[in-house]
């Protein structure tokens, strides 16, 4: 697998550097690159330097209430979507949406099946647009919409029937319950089971509950929190020898280094090489 994390730099050499820097060898497109020719640079510097793209982001809300904000996200996921194709990207990666206010927000609408219908066409209206021949488009799980755990990211992919869409798997993001939180391994296994064929990229967290009423449950830094890692890189290491693996949310580099020296270590315990 490929160990990689978020590096924000604008130019195509220092973003390299960084990343050899960190020992990461994946990455995703920063996210503030939008001229096409500078796009191209950063995905030719990542072939020369041995690096695995794994996901260019198109974080919005393309099934928002408001058809403006809705038509804007649809057509910057296509966008997206089609630069991944041509500089090599993995995937194209944003969540579902939301049927509220706040464009990732829990909302009862987003588990009605009207939503889940709208999910599917609008999936297909983005991958139909671009036909895209290497990228594909993926959805991040997500607690509070579709997909939500893996029986419901089975639907969606069945439902969708594009083979240019495919799972981006953040286990975090499911476990949103006691019995998941207390028993994650089980989930892990379950999530590669079900969903291993179609994986592309993953997201490295953690998970920690907090000591009081009423239930509350944190993002943290892996290695501080109880997400069975060995299940995790275990699991993973049956997938293609690239795919990425790659830190998120954290606030300096400082814990990015942590992080990633944790899961290093784990893998080590386990003989995988990253």
């Amino acid at each position: 697998m490929r160990l990689g994390g978020p590096v924000e730099s604008q130019h195509p050499d220092e973003w390299v550097k960084q990343l050899l820097d960190f020992g990461y060898t994946a990455a995703t497109l920063p996210l503030d690159v939008k001229n096409h020719d500078l796009q191209d640079a950063f995905g030719e510097a990542a072939r020369q330097a041995g690096i695995v793209l794994a996901e260019v982001g198109a974080w919005s809300n393309p099934i928002s209430l408001d058809e403006t904000e809705r038509a804007t996200a649809i057509a910057l996921c296509q966008e997206q979507l089609a630069t991944a194709d041509r500089i090599g990207a993995l995937c194209c990666v944003n969540i579902a949406g939301s049927r509220g206010k706040k464009w990732d927000g829990p909302y009862a609408e987003n588990f009605s099946e009207d939503t889940f219908a709208l999910i599917v066409d609008t999936v297909r209206e983005i991958i139909d647009a671009v036909k895209p021949s290497r990228a594909v488009y993926a959805l991040e799980t997500m607690p509070w919409i579709f997909p939500y755990d893996v029986d419901s990211y089975l639907r969606l992919i069945k439902a969708i029937e594009r083979p240019q869409f495919a799972v981006h798997l953040d286990p975090v993001n499911l476990i949103s319950s006691i019995d998941r939180y207390f028993n994650n391994a089980a989930l892990l296994k379950e999530c590669f089971t079900k969903l291993g064929a179609y994986i592309v990229s993953c997201h490295a967290k953690d998970v920690r509950i907090q000591e009081g009423l009423t239930l509350h449950i944190d993002e943290t830094r892996p290695g501080t929190g109880v997400l069975d890692y060995y299940v995790y890189l275990e699991q993973l290491s049956k997938l293609s020898k690239d795919t990425p693996l790659i830190l998120e949310h954290l606030p300096n580099e400082d814990e990015y280094r942590l992080g990633a020296e944790y899961i290093r270590k784990v893998a080590g315990e386990l003989n995988i090489a990253l």
